[in-house]
């Protein structure tokens, strides 16, 4: 241990005084553990902690009827949850919830918030006690009349309530309708729904107050989401099988109530489809990997740094070894060197994680969605980075340290401390480790060029619609009263208002803004369509007002745009997409053939352009919009998208004026652009390619200044040859010629192995990528030669500078 502390003093002094070395080492390092440290406390924060305030989550499961997709509607009806809770044996409980807006009635303007209907047990199995009050009983689950309670979330209860002690036994409002605080949330719980917080928790036997929805006990009538917790020693698999068996014991018991898909499958959180975690659990382990790359590289920068500063302490070395020390006391005390190094960048990227953590909430715009993406510097990501420093001590330390000590102290002790054989093996080394810098530089480049072509890609791709000059607002109308009819009138008598503005082109009203996550779905049955056995009929759906398609400038191949006359009193109608033709009706003209949905059968009046809706990665899917105010549902939000000419933004005032002339008292939110509401769906992407195009600009960087290191240092190595060329008639060209060659054949042999590695990798991205191919040529190529030059460029600095070594100086330099 004495030792041990003599050698970490001994390097702290040899660290200080290379100041400029360790300022360069230490920044270098830090990029590369800040990267990593930064995509990890965004896995801790989603994948390894999918809810926080809630322990052990490895043993709960989300539960998932029918096909595995990225947007899954909520899969169970109330009845089925039950067979399947009652009658399991494989989990300690299965709770259900369903999530939406409700809002803060009573005091003043509605105030929106985002709540959660659940199970009596939800709080049970989390395993979660509140501070305050009590969770959901039994009883609770039962709708009973002046019985309805409430458990409020931290944040709501500080925010709304000061933090009351006193808040339990109170009365408040939701959607115009009573109800009893009975508890306060954990600090840390915002709810079991990776990626969204909820403000309040409610007993489901309040649908009807809280979402208008009368079918709480029907079997048809799915919106609930499952999640389970497994009792210890259960395989997820084993109980996967058990809940299959009785789901297929339900479908044979209520076929009409469970047609297509029913199979059941189980995910662990950290992938489960519902939720963030579904985009985040491929995107972020690849950024990890990306970073793990760029760290690698600053490893092999660092490391030909310590060969280089090496030549100069050959006679430290040299005379320590003669003297009777041992050359693996000499190891150590450059691996403690290393690792002061290691630590300090360590705590240098922890600093920086502080502030690049936060940084995922940046990509979010403007949203009604409450997402809670982010990390932050916790416990979990201090380890990680003291380990991701410890393992980089040994990475870019232990071959500079076996190298350097690798002498023989008679002969170093007669040589100049400059000569050519003292350092021409190190060089060896350090052009092997060039070769590595320029090969992971140019993974990293090609990635990130791949990233950045599919954005581009993206947002040249045309969505089915124009998105510019539409402002975007929102309101609801049933939490403040307004029943279906009055809502209908209400929607009616804006849409006009509106377009008689100056500068208004047309109003619409939807029940979704296309490329925000708000679409959504139900099983249709297509006019003579025979589903295969296990079909899901599901499919996007999407309830517009008149002009629609004319404000979004989706073209109408086929029929007619719905209108003010499509009303409950008139016939049926409905428009369907390209796609819903061709996979239903295939070469049949789809005009006048009919759709059924929910027991009601409508007439197709119009053929739509393909557009995109949940995603633009996604292919087009079929889609089917019928006429708002002939399906109004009165606990779906109200999109209005208003084409105007100019600046949307201007219109805001002016629009927010008249909805306030109708009701002086309606909220009225969400105001944005229908360009900057799409940037929601491209969040991953736009993730993706940020961080991948910093690492590899980083990579750039560190590439050409390892190359010019090692350039710089050989070069330096070969002023003797150099000198005695000059005097032996050798031109300046040759000699440029000479050190570029050496530079060129470095940067080839690295090329050369960086596109071997980068096809063998990059078809991972496939699914990633939009319109841009895993090894596309154009990509390859330019970044191949962005990285040549800048390479070149690296080498040309010291290729200069030998051009201009005089020949006796030289000589006598030697």
């Amino acid at each position: 241990m004495r030792n041990l502390f003599q050698d970490i003093r001994y390097a702290f002094r040899i660290l200080t005084k290379s100041a400029g070395f360790t300022a360069i080492a230490v920044t270098t390092l830090a990029l590369g553990i800040c990267a990593n440290t930064t995509i990890f406390s965004w896995i801790s924060s989603t994948l390894l902690n999918p809810i926080p305030g809630v322990a052990h989550t490895s043993d709960m499961v989300s539960v998932m009827r029918g096909e595995r997709t990225e947007h899954p509607t909520p899969p169970f009806s109330f009845p089925d949850f039950q067979d399947l809770r009652d009658n399991n044996r494989s989990f300690v409980g299965l709770l259900a919830f369903h999530h939406d807006y409700m809002s803060l009635t009573g005091v003043g303007k509605p105030e929106r918030i985002y709540g959660t209907l659940t199970s009596a047990n939800y709080f049970d199995v989390l395993g979660l006690r509140p501070i305050l009050g009590r969770v959901f009983q039994p009883s609770d689950e039962e709708k009973r009349e002046g019985a309805e309670v409430a458990v409020l979330s931290y944040g709501l209860w500080k925010s709304h309530f000061g933090a009351d002690p006193a808040v339990v036994g109170k009365t408040i409002q939701i959607n115009r309708h009573p109800y009893e605080v009975i508890g306060v949330a954990p600090p840390e719980f915002e709810g079991c729904f990776p990626g969204l917080r909820s403000d309040i928790w409610v007993p489901w036997g309040m649908a009807h107050e809280v979402l208008g929805f009368n079918g709480l006990y029907d079997r048809e009538n799915t919106w609930l989401n499952v999640f389970g917790k497994l009792k210890a020693g259960v395989d997820p698999r084993q109980a996967e099988r058990e809940l299959d068996l009785l789901m297929q014991r339900i479908v044979e018991a209520s076929p009409d109530s469970h047609r297509g898909p029913n199979q059941i499958t189980l995910d662990p959180l950290w992938r489960s489809p519902f939720g963030v975690n579904v985009y985040l659990y491929s995107t972020l382990p690849l950024l990890l990997s990306l970073a793990a790359v760029l760290l690698l590289l600053a490893c092999a920068n660092v490391a030909n740094l310590l060969l280089v500063r090496s030549v100069a302490r050959r006679r430290e070395i040299a005379i320590r070894l003669s003297v009777g020390a041992s050359r693996w006391r000499l190891v150590r005390q450059l691996l403690v060197e290393s690792l002061l190094l290691a630590l300090a960048a360590g705590a240098l990227a922890m600093l920086f994680t502080t502030w690049t953590a936060g940084t995922f909430a940046a990509f979010v715009p403007s949203s009604t969605l409450p997402l809670k993406l982010g990390g932050q510097m916790d416990r979990s990501v201090m380890l990680a980075a003291l380990l991701v420093s410890l393992i980089t001590a040994v990475v870019f330390g232990t071959l500079p340290a076996l190298r350097s000590t690798n002498v023989a102290p008679i002969t170093v002790l007669k040589e100049e401390a400059g000569s050519v054989m003292g350092g021409l093996h190190k060089s060896r080394l350090a052009s092997g480790l060039v070769v590595a810098q320029i090969a992971l530089s140019l993974l990293l480049l090609i990635c990130a060029g791949l990233f950045t072509r599919s954005l581009r890609n993206s947002q040249h791709l045309d969505p089915g619609f124009d998105p510019e000059h539409v402002l975007v607002f929102s309101y609801e109308l049933r939490p403040s009263g307004y029943s279906a009819v009055q809502a209908i009138e209400f929607d009616g008598q804006l849409l006009p208002k509106l377009e008689a503005l100056p500068g208004v082109e047309s109003a619409t009203i939807a029940d979704f803004s296309p490329l925000n996550f708000s679409v959504h779905s139900s099983d249709v049955l297509p006019d003579g369509y025979l589903p295969h056995l296990n079909e899901s009929m599901e499919i996007d759906r999407a309830d517009v007002g008149p002009s629609y398609f004319r404000t979004m400038r989706t073209p109408l191949l086929e029929g007619r745009d719905f209108a003010m006359e499509d009303t409950y009193k008139s016939q049926l109608v409905a428009i369907v997409n390209q796609a819903f033709g061709a996979r239903y009706w295939p070469g049949q003209e789809a005009i006048g053939k009919r759709v059924q949905m929910n027991g009601r059968l409508w007439t197709v009046v119009g053929v739509a352009r393909n557009g995109k809706y949940r995603r633009l990665i996604y292919r087009p899917e079929p889609c089917i919009f019928f006429p708002l105010f002939q399906d109004y549902r009165s606990d779906d939000l109200a999109f209005i998208h208003t084409r105007v000419v100019g600046d949307p933004v201007a219109y805001a005032s002016a629009v927010e004026a008249v909805v306030h002339e109708m009701n002086p008292d309606l909220p009225f939110f969400n105001v944005t652009t229908l360009r900057l509401s799409m940037q929601l769906s491209t969040i991953f992407e736009r993730v993706a390619v940020t961080f991948a195009g910093s690492f590899g600009l980083l990579a750039l960087v560190l590439a050409g200044v390892g190359i010019y290191g090692v350039v710089a240092y050989s070069t330096r190595q070969r002023t003797l040859e150099i000198g005695l060329r000059i005097a032996l008639g050798a031109q300046r060209g040759d000699i440029l010629r000479l050190v570029l060659g050496h530079g060129l054949r470095l940067v080839l042999a690295g090329l050369a192995v960086g596109l071997a590695v980068s096809f063998a990798v990059t078809p991972l991205l496939k699914s990633l990528l939009l319109d841009v191919a895993a090894t596309d040529s154009l990509t390859y190529a330019g970044v191949s030669f962005t990285l040549c030059a800048v390479a070149l460029l690296a080498c040309y600095i010291p290729a200069r500078r030998a051009t201009k070594v005089e020949p006796m100086e030289a000589l006598r330099c030697e």
